[in-house]
């Protein structure tokens, strides 16, 4: 028993050493620096560091993944450093601690866990311990004669020999002079402290309390035996209810859909101004159109309506509208695409796909929510989940550079100052785009003599890829 105590005691003794190097990597990463290697370095340290302190917990996948995610984020960071790709990073951080803290429990409740980890967990460790604690523990007295013998006295004698030293050589002299601590100040040592009170609370991951056990209790499945009785004739009327609205709302959009259609002949001969209002107003319909669709079929699919034997027509009801808002996407999607091959790629345009993806994702869940009698939990956990993938996911794409080579290449009408108003992540593209086609443009030259000027101007903590092509 005395030699596991021992063995704890010396294994967090030897943590808190492994925090305290931490601690000063994380000011030496980030201490008056910009994003850039550095995030990245981070990462990689977070990661190493929950992985000394909870071995156990990286058996896992769910841990593994949020690992992995969070791994390829900070990669990305340094490949092409943009706002999405650090927001991306930051989130998958705290997902991947609240993983940590309870890797069962959803995606939304990791991020609560995980910020909540970052922020408090010295304190409510501390209380915790002060609550377990029946009888007040003695604390020894701190040895300061034993302090001074081991670090006081070596550091004099050190101190003075450096002095003999640098006057007797003056190579030596001017090597120490060459020593430069003046980023030891005090600004460095809140930002190492605070470095130290990070990788303390990470280290240690707690959950909040009753959040985490009330997601863990509450399951996917709609379960009959825990709904409220409803009489037969209520479920019967409900029933009948619903069949008549989703034969009207299925009537409705069928014949929207045909009218919609029909612009779909038309869409070569619209102007810019033209198709874009098509894609705003079917983007705009989508909206209604969805929120109405999965606000009807919960209401039905609630609770007793899923259990009764006599529902197949309802349920098939449902399906055709669930098909015929996905119908909808698709022609919204082909009205979006059209619009990107004539005039380009933007952020916009592609944030209009991405939706329509989501809503497309929100349906089909919808759609197994109604077969396999699931909850409203399971259409909040998946869809998050889901979304939550996907932004992991675009985040590893050079969106600017994306936008600027097929533009560049292949719209019909290219916008340069739209382009030259992107990160600098095109800069080198452009340059080439006018240097191949002997275009003058005093904007983009200034755009890439400024972008190389930063990066010549970078430290290492902030050098990205671009870095390397200047060298």
């Amino acid at each position: 028993m005395e030699i596991d105590i021992q063995k704890q005691e010396t294994s967090k003794k030897w943590m808190k050493l492994v925090i305290l190097l931490g601690a000063i990597f994380f000011s030496l990463l980030f201490y008056q620096q910009n994003f850039g290697l550095n995030l990245f370095l981070f990462t990689v340290l977070s990661i190493a560091v929950l992985v000394i302190n909870n071995p156990k917990s990286f058996h896992k996948n769910t841990i593994r993944l949020n690992a992995i995610g969070y791994y390829i984020t900070g990669i990305t960071i340094f490949l092409y450093n943009s706002n999405l790709t650090i927001i991306a990073n930051i989130i998958a951080f705290f997902t991947l601690i609240g993983s940590i803290s309870e890797h069962k429990s959803s995606v939304y409740i990791n991020w609560i866990n995980g910020i909540y980890t970052a922020t408090v967990a010295v304190f409510t460790l501390h209380f915790e311990k002060i609550n377990n604690e029946k009888k007040p523990v003695k604390r020894k007295k701190t040895d300061y004669a034993y302090w001074f013998k081991i670090v006081g006295i070596p550091l004099i004698i050190a101190i003075i020999f450096i002095s003999l030293y640098r006057n007797g050589n003056p190579k030596f002299d001017e090597l120490i002079r060459k020593i430069d601590f003046s980023f030891i100040n005090f600004q460095w040592l809140v930002l190492t402290g605070l470095g130290y009170y990070l990788f303390y609370n990470i280290t240690n991951p707690i959950q909040i309390e009753p959040v985490t056990s009330t997601d863990l209790k509450t399951g996917n499945n709609l379960l009959k035996e825990k709904l409220k009785y409803t009489s037969p004739k209520k479920l019967k009327g409900e029933k009948q209810m619903g069949i008549i609205l989703l034969s009207t709302l299925n009537l409705l959009i069928v014949l929207f859909l045909i009218t919609d259609a029909l612009y779909l002949f038309e869409i070569h001969k619209m102007s810019a101004p033209e198709l874009s209002e098509q894609v705003h107003t079917g983007v705009n319909a989508l909206i209604i159109s969805n929120l109405l669709a999965i606000i009807v079929i919960l209401y039905f699919f609630r609770g007793n309506l899923n259990f009764i034997k006599d529902n197949k027509n309802l349920k098939v009801l449902t399906f055709i509208w669930i098909s015929l808002n996905l119908i909808m996407i698709l022609i919204t999607a082909i009205k979006n695409i059209e619009y990107i091959f004539s005039f380009g790629l933007t952020y916009k345009r592609i944030g209009v796909l991405f939706f329509l993806l989501l809503t497309a994702i929100g349906l089909i869940t919808t759609y197994f929510k109604v077969t396999n009698i699931k909850n409203l939990w399971y259409l909040v956990r998946k869809n998050i989940q889901i979304a939550f993938m996907i932004f992991i996911i675009s985040s590893t794409v050079n969106w600017d550079k994306i936008i600027t080579y097929y533009n560049i290449n292949n719209a019909e009408v290219i916008d340069l100052k739209y382009l030259i108003n992107l990160s600098n992540n095109n800069a080198f593209l452009l340059k080439d785009y006018i240097e191949k086609n002997k275009i003058k443009n005093y904007k983009i030259n200034e755009k890439h003599r400024n972008y190389v000027s930063e990066l010549e101007n970078n430290s290492w903590q902030e050098m990205v890829f671009d870095n390397l092509k200047i060298k």
